[in-house]
């Protein structure tokens, strides 16, 4: 398909309907804003900024409805690179990247630059390895692509048992790390809100499986942009005079690492990622702010880069992403848009800390000379920071920052007005909503696809088989809400787990099956399954001290295990199917049929003809 006939099949009006989006969001923001200063009720406002953006998310997902199989399970595959690029780039952070991220630049400052490069990286192995041949092949799972690949019902639901693994970590992870976010923003039980999240993603996903979360996540991942991007320059303004938060980053650290020395702050040997809970203070983590490795070393960055860009580059709940996209070339191309959006994102949340930074080490020096900053009780208030406000030399000892909370408190240092950190809490809430309805229509889709038809290549009627995704789709919203409340956990853990996981059971299986021509079913059944086997160890090991690796990234241990032990069991047995090399030719091919629809073309002819024969 030529580039301008993949071009008409867009909608023209997609530009116009999010700016109307954009625009009423900003709208939203200012209303608060003018209310705050009108002294109106602020418990009103702040459930006015949670509730109004919902409501919108939700309407977006219903409006949009399907009953199309195409549409439900792959969006039409007709949304532009860059709406799939912003989606991919939001889904990669979710809250957890973005508020417990922050925190981490905040207390680490070089070594949380794992992050960062991590997740970058990741794109581009995407770009360069996966996501053209994915879209090739056109499957609306990573399950269904390895089953069928291979020919293989027995890969397909194996696959799809352990991919199930690392979304649900995901799931607990963002519906927590959202719960807290919105606890802080409209008070109440987080359990609660933690409940009403999972109703938010069952409303605006079910109506449209894949074609309803696009568009409901566009719209939040547009909600995160804009309260990062509105909130990090207007600080940058008023301290640098620089509209470019991302590039204020220079001068500040310059002079934080000046005054740090001038403190007199040790290197204390500690994971970047150590932060089991909240709430610690800076005598156990504090080193200078761009003093590499603490206790991890060279190695171990590398490492945990490696276990984040693996970990991305086959995620199951965003390589299928691409399959959405009109074609190969625009496949490509969203991926450049992901690591735009995503690398923006990340850079400004990194500037964040750097500004934190600055003001708490201000605080500390100022409060030898004359009593705290306001802003520093303000933040007290908002359980954001605690100390002893009768120490006479607090120092940074005495400053207890609760990690998930250092985003929020950028607003208060600088003394801007509460509706900006509302605005930076709903963004929170966004990321947490489009990250968590990313896993949850995935992981549907591969019970459904995958595990309740995986036994039969041939999927039944089109309603039957879209009725079936969205009743999962409604049981993995509230089982994720369920698992995160009663197994609550450190959110940014569980989504190192599941990045690590990823990365050693689907990542080397998926490079295989399409540069290694010799790769047998038997060789992808055995990686898969060795790979999670040890990443599920490793990281047991880790938790428990008998490791040194930290358990957070000890998962990607696995990956070695999981190629050599695929290579090796392919070779014992080293024919390879005709039809599997005849794929691997079809996919290395950008122009031509999508083969995955292909084949359910001769599926359903197949099945016309032994019905007309009955």
């Amino acid at each position: 398909m030529a580039v301008g006939a993949r071009a008409r099949m867009i909608n023209p009006r997609l530009g116009t309907y999010f700016s109307i989006f954009a625009a009423l969001y900003t709208a939203l923001f200012l209303l608060i804003l003018i209310f705050e200063q009108l002294k109106f009720n602020e418990e009103l406002l702040r459930v006015f900024f949670l509730a109004g953006p919902i409501i919108i998310y939700a309407a977006i997902g219903l409006s949009v409805g399907t009953n199309e199989i195409l549409g439900f399970f792959a969006a039409g595959r007709r949304v532009p690179a860059a709406y799939t690029g912003g989606l991919l780039g939001a889904c990669s952070l979710g809250g957890t990247f973005v508020v417990a991220g922050t925190g981490a630049f905040f207390f680490s400052g070089f070594d949380a630059l794992i992050l960062l490069i991590g997740t970058l990286t990741g794109f581009v192995m995407m770009a360069i390895a996966l996501a053209p041949f994915y879209r090739k092949f056109g499957a609306f799972t990573v399950p269904s692509y390895l089953g069928r690949r291979f020919e293989s019902q027995g890969l397909r639901v194996v696959t799809a048992a352990v991919a199930a693994v690392p979304m649900l970590l995901v799931l607990s992870a963002e519906l927590r790390i959202g719960g807290a976010v919105a606890q802080r923003l409209v008070g109440g039980s987080a359990d609660n809100l933690i409940l009403l999240l999972a109703l938010t993603i069952a409303v605006s996903t079910a109506a449209g499986g894949k074609r309803s979360f696009t568009w409901s996540g566009v719209a939040q991942s547009i909600a995160l942009f804009m309260a990062l991007l509105a909130v990090a320059t207007t600080v940058s303004v008023m301290v640098t005079s620089l509209p470019v938060p991302q590039l204020a980053n220079g001068p500040m650290v310059r002079g934080l690492v000046r005054n740090e020395v001038n403190e007199g702050l040790q290197l204390v040997n500690v994971w970047p990622m150590a932060f089991q809970l909240p709430g610690e203070g800076f005598a156990v983590l504090t080193k200078p702010y761009t003093q590499p490795f603490g206790a991890i070393g060279p190695l171990a960055f590398i490492i945990g880069t490696f276990a984040i860009a693996t970990g991305i580059c086959a995620s199951p709940w965003l390589l299928p992403r691409v399959a959405a996209t009109p074609g190969v070339y625009e496949a490509r191309k969203s991926l450049g848009w992901a690591t735009v959006f995503s690398g923006l994102a990340l850079l400004t949340i990194s500037s964040v800390a750097v500004f934190m930074r600055d003001f708490t080490l201000d605080a500390v020096m100022s409060e030898r000379l004359g009593p705290l900053p306001q802003w520093l009780a303000r933040a007290a208030s908002a359980n954001i920071v605690s100390f002893d406000p009768a120490a006479t030399n607090l120092g940074f000892a005495g400053l207890k920052f609760d990690r998930d909370g250092v985003l929020f408190a950028l607003p208060l240092a600088i003394g801007l007005p509460s509706a900006f950190s509302y605005l930076l809490m709903a963004g929170a809430v966004a990321a947490a909503l489009v990250t968590a309805s990313a896993t949850t229509v995935s992981l549907a889709a591969v019970l459904g696809e995958d595990v309740v038809q995986g036994m039969s290549w041939e999927p039944p009627s089109g309603q039957s088989r879209i009725w079936v995704v969205r009743g999962f789709i409604i049981v993995v919203a509230f089982a994720g809400a369920v698992l995160s409340i009663v197994a609550p956990s450190d959110p940014l853990r569980l989504v190192l787990w599941a990045l690590s996981i990823t990365g050693a059971s689907l990542f080397p299986i998926m490079v295989l099956s399409i540069w290694w021509k010799r790769l047998t079913v038997g060789g992808a059944t055995v990686g898969v399954l060795s790979g999670f086997v040890a990443a599920s160890f490793a990281i047991l090991m880790g938790e428990m001290g008998t490791l040194s690796t930290p358990s957070p990234i000890a998962g990607i241990l696995g990956l070695p295990l999981s190629l050599a032990l695929a290579i090796m069991t392919s070779l014992m047995r080293p024919e390879a199917s005709r039809r599997g090399l005849e794929v691997i030719r079809d996919i290395r091919v950008p122009g031509g049929e999508i083969i995955y629809d292909r084949e359910m073309q001769r599926l359903q002819l197949r099945k016309q003809a032994r019905n007309s024969g009955q």
